[in-house]
């Protein structure tokens, strides 16, 4: 996680727009990697990134210092990220937008990575958002359920679900639902 001297931070709570600067610099690639793995499309995550920083700003003043500015920040995008995926315009929108994946030439890894994000793409926006606060992120599942105002155990089976239907979309197993089979896009010893 990124730090900020806390004298930047003090002169974004009196309104200093340099530090307002430094802030945005300093912790938006994070803000915009968290909420493009949430919300997939990189529209989405760039609006996320500026209406997290929006309210940033104009919340600065109520950062108390419990905890690094950066957690706080983050709960913020966190709380952005779920927003869209609660609304119901995102309910009903079609995503065009091709994933910006890597191209060839990266290799193994980057052959790993695109498996990855294409099996991500297969679980539902909610799912995929339980897997990044709780595998990523670290998010408990008691955290995750305040956050998504649901039930503990609503994180736990979407955790559960999601990873078996990721396991079976990389391994080019049928999902057991039988609704339809993954293409098998990366063997996992």
């Amino acid at each position: 996680m990124p730090e900020v001297d806390p004298a930047i931070v003090a002169g974004a709570q009196r309104g200093d727009r340099a530090a307002h600067a430094q802030l945005y610099e300093t912790y938006s690639p994070m803000v915009y990697t968290l909420a493009r793995r949430i919300l997939v499309s990189p529209g989405l995550a760039e609006d996320a990134l500026q209406e997290a920083f929006v309210e940033v700003l104009r919340k600065i003043q109520t950062y108390r210092g419990d905890a690094n500015i950066g957690f706080w920040i983050r709960r913020i995008a966190v709380n952005k990220c779920l927003m869209y995926l609660r609304s119901s315009w995102n309910s009903r929108r079609v995503d065009i937008e091709v994933l910006d994946l890597p191209g060839a030439g990266g290799g193994e890894q980057a052959d790993q990575q695109i498996a990855l994000e294409a099996a991500l793409a297969t679980i539902s926006a909610t799912a995929r958002a339980v897997v990044w606060l709780h595998d990523v992120e670290g998010y408990t599942h008691k955290e995750i359920a305040r956050l998504m105002g649901r039930t503990t155990s609503f994180s736990k089976s979407q955790l559960a679900r999601a990873h078996k239907r990721l396991r079976a979309c990389l391994e080019g197993d049928p999902v057991e639902d039988g609704s339809e089979l993954c293409t098998p896009v990366l063997k996992i010893c």
